[in-house]
């Protein structure tokens, strides 16, 4: 087997490997080292227009998981066993609508676009949010846009940790408006700028899983020649 056919094959285990692991082994923790990578992987993710509307907050606080778990049915089992817990904030209107100083920090100090480049870019953004896809017609529809950019970040880390043999599980079982109001209690939402999207566990798999189960390919691909 050539080496691209090994790494396909490789690539193709991890997602076999990986599943939603509802409980972890409490006594095995995920090297420093091997979560940063994942870490990484999240941040090198792509994002719409570049803006990388995220920040992970890595929460390995007893207190602070025991608070979120009262409010997240979804986490019952991973938040008190999981070697490490993530709560993936996303950025709200005050960061992300065209002309926020955010999205002129970002590209200007961030991505390095010359100003004049940038003052055209605005005027394609503003058209892009308002009228392309309706992001402006409430605060609730661009925090949603930006959240779908956190999602690109989850799957990726999710899919790294698989390929080094890390288990994980993505969480969108809980009740937003509490787990917001714990967040802002414990002062992670900037003053309004984040507001919580996901959040996902990581560790070593306390039991094996069931088979993976998918429809079959010729289901959910429809080719146009």
């Amino acid at each position: 087997m050539s080496n691209h056919e090994t790494k396909k094959q490789e690539i193709l285990d991890a997602f076999q490997f990986r599943h939603a692991t509802k409980e972890f082994d409490p006594g095995k923790k995920i090297p420093d080292e091997d979560f940063r990578f994942i870490l990484e992987t999240g941040r090198l993710s792509p994002s719409s227009v570049g803006y990388e509307p995220w920040k992970f907050v890595v929460v390995q606080n007893e207190k602070l998981r025991e608070k979120l778990r009262e409010v997240s049915w979804g986490a019952q089992g991973q938040l008190p066993t999981a070697s490490h817990f993530v709560v993936i904030l996303a950025r709200t209107i005050k960061d992300t609508k065209y002309d926020s100083a955010y999205v002129e920090n970002q590209m200007l100090n961030v991505k390095k676009i010359p100003e004049e480049i940038f003052e055209q870019m605005k005027i394609r953004y503003k058209s892009f949010q308002e009228h392309d896809l309706h992001l402006l017609e409430s605060e609730r529809a661009i925090f949603d846009w930006a959240s779908k950019q956190t999602y690109l970040a989850l799957a990726n880390m999710m899919t790294a940790a698989a390929q080094i043999g890390i288990d994980s599980c993505p969480i969108e079982g809980f009740n937003f408006d509490k787990v917001q109001n714990i967040l802002k209690e414990e002062g992670l939402l900037e003053d309004g700028h984040l507001a919580i999207s996901a959040m996902v566990a990581f560790g070593y798999r306390a039991n094996e899983p069931r088979p993976k189960t998918r429809k079959p390919l010729e289901d959910v691909v429809q080719w146009i020649n």
